[in-house]
């Protein structure tokens, strides 16, 4: 309708209509491209929000994690300290052996809760994210595994092999029944249980005991057990010092729950 306008008007060389007929097409695009470009920005500010929300979410069930598997690990070292004690003492109470020498074997694992980023990387979006997100790490973190490197080292441990190849199968089966881990819903283990419990005869705990004691390289391995829990440790409380500045990178709040047992 403006075109046929626009050819009028020039048969008529009525340049004043003409002229005014091009400016309103022209503001006519220029506000158009406006608000086209407003709808984007608005849109990806809403998918921004969405994905602070979603992304911070998943930080903050990965650093509960971080904080659980920290505690965990933390009782595994006290009970290889306990169990180093019990090795070496012949008169140590059979059934407390046992137990620490197992628990300074245990280890527990939580993987990472990575859609969020897995889609924001693939989409290229990373740019909608609050500024200062990268900067906390975030990417880092999710480069990494620390949960991995922790969990390895200890899952594949010679004093691990060692221990578990002596500890009679009905022993074990006794142990992980009665004095294994606490969990707090499915597959999260977030410590020991406190009234442990092994329903096994004594004669075969003293027995189980002995064998122990009688292992010459199995306190050298406890010795360096405590120091791949010790490491282990260590990379866990950096993972979870990466994750206290995401989420508050992503103006989220930490909350702890449990990790995965492997």
């Amino acid at each position: 309708m403006i075109l046929s306008r626009i050819t009028q008007h020039l048969k008529q060389q009525n340049w004043t209509a003409v002229a005014l007929e091009f400016l309103i097409v022209v503001v006519g695009v220029f506000v158009g491209l406006q608000v086209s470009n407003w709808n984007a920005a608005q849109a990806d500010k809403r998918l921004g929000r969405l994905y602070t929300e979603r992304l911070a979410a998943d930080l903050q069930r990965d650093l509960a994690a971080h904080r659980a598997v920290l505690a965990y690990y933390t009782a595994v070292l006290d009970s290889v300290e306990r169990a180093n004690a019990l090795l070496a003492d012949p008169r140590s109470d059979p059934r407390e052996l046992v137990i620490h020498a197992y628990r300074s074997s245990e280890v527990v694992n939580a993987p990472r809760t990575r859609a969020t980023w897995g889609e924001i990387v693939s989409s290229g979006d990373t740019g909608l994210l609050p500024p200062g997100a990268l900067a906390s790490g975030i990417a880092d973190y999710f480069a990494g595994d620390a949960m991995r490197d922790a969990f390895e080292p200890l899952a594949n441990s010679p004093y691990r092999a060692r221990l578990r190849s002596i500890i009679p199968l009905e022993v074990q089966k006794a142990i992980r029944a009665g004095c294994s881990d606490i969990s707090a819903g499915s597959r999260q283990t977030i410590g020991f249980v406190s009234g442990c419990t092994i329903e096994i005869d004594d004669a075969t705990l003293a027995a189980t005991a002995a064998a122990l004691r009688a292992d010459r390289q199995l306190l050298a391995d406890l010795r360096s057990q405590y120091s791949s829990v010790i490491s282990s440790r260590g990379v866990i409380a950096s993972a979870a010092q990466y994750l206290e500045g995401a989420v508050a990178a992503l103006g989220g709040e930490a909350a702890a729950t449990g990790g995965e047992r492997e």
